[in-house]
């Protein structure tokens, strides 16, 4: 492919829908249109109970952000309630926990009635499966809908930014980046037990296409990496001899890894902090408004819900302390609510702004020179960065566990990094709900960047890139909503309310320097929380 080949046309004779469907699930996770929302409403029992309780801390939502909160409110002694809206997910060596591509089901996606992958057909009834796509004027978004949020579908890329690539994202943040550097970040690290992947298993057949990428990369200007991921290497090991049914051999990770072996958040923070017994979480109970009491009391309307979406009881928590860590999307959604419908007076002006999508970007790199392999092992654990650019970014391969069935050789190649917040999210009276619009400029000039590079990986390796995300962009790694500065302050407090904290990737202004967020999300949480402890308790909660 040379430099004027434009990056979304197929080559003629490969079909660009099944081609697309498989980069995109091969590549953040998930990146290409499940369908939004409900196809169908819940019928709700006809008496649905309703209930009131008081709490001293409730924390909404139980990924990076939520597990962390959760783990230092419990260690600290305080009796905390985490609502999740998803359900809880055990696995464990060939188990069946997680739909698998070729078994796709209604594990696969928060209450829809079918598949909106290309390629991959599938219908169900509703379930509260582990993906909710969330559709935006200009950019779809995915978020983790259960116990351990994203941590559970996510490859598992645990990387921190550089100072530089931190600051360029966080500005208001940037005099706490050594603070991060030598005690949040490495916290996270130990935590999550962060490895790269061994030299036995890179050497693996399966991984055939993780060393293509390592050998093509530099001579296309790239400065190759292993990717730090909380992975126990032995339950890899244990596919490749036979032992476990193949998940991470194949990349199959899309919906969770149904091997075990990932130290996702659910196994490990929140673990930990259920273990300390103060802390207790709450699946299936999704947080429909939060409003502030004529006591100035933090109010959470909530509904208990089934697998299948229905109600099973309405409850009102009161609670001292709330701390918001739904995902960007999440916890985005609700503050525009309650600002909109004026349940919390004098919420910031800036709520539901500088939201990016972390420069999000899926390749298919079809037809090159070498051989990728068949089928091509996970979890994305090689990439590579250009020291120079004068925009952070991060480009990195990723296993595909949808192949084309032709015979067309592809590869998965992810690029993303610093991008200017342009997202906005505005308050939908009908729906009772906010919603996203994107500006792409906000990343067109990182594109234009990641673009040139993933073209120069082909001219060098052979073949051709396709943009999958060129006809609808998509992100798995929302940030902003609620920004830092000028919504919350430097440990997560919202402006002008006590009690009310924003501590997960809603806060951070569109993207985490050139890595993707989970590392930072939890390594702020960490700053964050030893500052609320510090100040806020027994004076605010």
């Amino acid at each position: 492919m040379n430099d004027n080949t434009p990056a979304g046309n197929a080559a003629p004779g490969i079909d660009r829908r099944r081609l697309l469907g498989a980069a995109a699930v091969g590549g953040l996770g998930l990146a290409a249109g499940l369908p939004s929302g409900r196809a169908r409403a819940a019928t709700s029992p006809s008496r649905v109970p309703v209930t009131e309780q008081r709490e001293r801390a409730v924390v909404v939502g139980s990924g990076f952000g939520g597990g962390v909160t959760a783990l230092r409110l419990g260690l600290a002694g305080v009796r905390t309630l985490v609502l999740e809206r998803g359900r809880r997910w055990e696995t464990g060596p060939n188990a069946d926990t997680f739909c698998r591509m070729a078994n796709i089901d209604g594990r696969s996606s928060w209450l829809t009635t079918e598949s909106g992958i290309p390629g991959v057909p599938g219908t169900w009834e509703p379930y509260t499966g582990v993906i909710e796509t969330v559709q935006g004027d200009g950019m779809t978004v995915q978020c983790g809908s259960a116990v351990g949020g994203g941590s559970l579908t996510y490859h598992g890329m645990t990387l921190q930014p550089s100072e530089a690539a931190f600051a360029a994202s966080m500005p208001t943040m940037a005099d706490d980046y050594l603070a991060l550097k030598w005690w949040a970040y490495p916290l996270v690290s130990r935590m999550l037990r962060i490895t790269t992947v061994p030299d036995d298993v890179l050497a693996a057949d399966p991984y055939r296409s993780s060393r293509l990428f390592l050998d093509v990369a530099p001579d296309a200007g790239l400065e190759t990496f292993r990717v730090p991921l909380p992975i126990d290497w032995r339950y890899a090991r244990g596919e490749l001899e036979g032992r476990y049914e193949p998940t991470y051999t194949t990349s199959d990770l899309t919906f969770g890894v149904n091997n075990g072996g990932k130290h996702s958040i659910d196994v490990t923070y929140l673990a930990a902090a259920e273990a300390t017994r103060r802390v207790e979480t709450a699946p299936l109970h999704v947080v429909r408004d939060l409003s502030m009491d004529g006591q100035k009391r933090w109010v959470l309307e909530v509904d208990r819900i089934d697998t299948g979406g229905v109600v099973q009881e309405h409850k009102r928590i009161i609670a001292d302390a709330v701390f918001l860590n739904a995902g960007s999307p999440g916890t985005t959604r609700l503050m525009v609510k309650a600002k909109a419908k004026n349940l919390v007076p004098d919420l910031p002006d800036a709520v539901g702004t500088k939201w990016g999508n972390n420069g999000d970007r899926i390749y298919a790199w079809v037809q090159m020179d070498g051989d990728p392999g068949r089928p091509q092992g996970g979890p994305a654990c090689v990439g590579g960065r250009v020291a120079d650019s004068p925009i952070p970014y991060t480009i990195i391969h990723a296993g595909s566990p949808m192949l084309p069935p032709d015979g067309t050789k592809m590869m998965t190649v992810v690029g993303y990094g610093v991008v200017n917040p342009t997202g906005t999210w505005a308050y939908d009276a009908a729906a009772d709900d906010a919603k996203l619009t994107w500006d792409p400029a906000g990343d067109a000039d990182l594109q234009a960047l990641v673009r040139a590079r993933m073209n120069e990986i082909a001219r060098v390796g052979g073949g051709m890139m396709i943009d999958s995300d060129a006809e609808k962009p998509s992100t798995w790694h929302a940030l902003g909503g609620v920004p830092m500065g000028d919504a919350v302050d430097g440990i997560g407090r919202v402006l002008g309310h006590r009690g009310l904290y924003v501590l997960d990737g809603a806060r951070i202004p569109g993207s985490t320097g050139d890595c993707n967020p989970s590392m930072t999300i939890a390594a702020l949480a960490e700053h964050s929380m030893a500052g609320i402890l510090r100040q806020d308790l027994g004076s605010v909660f």
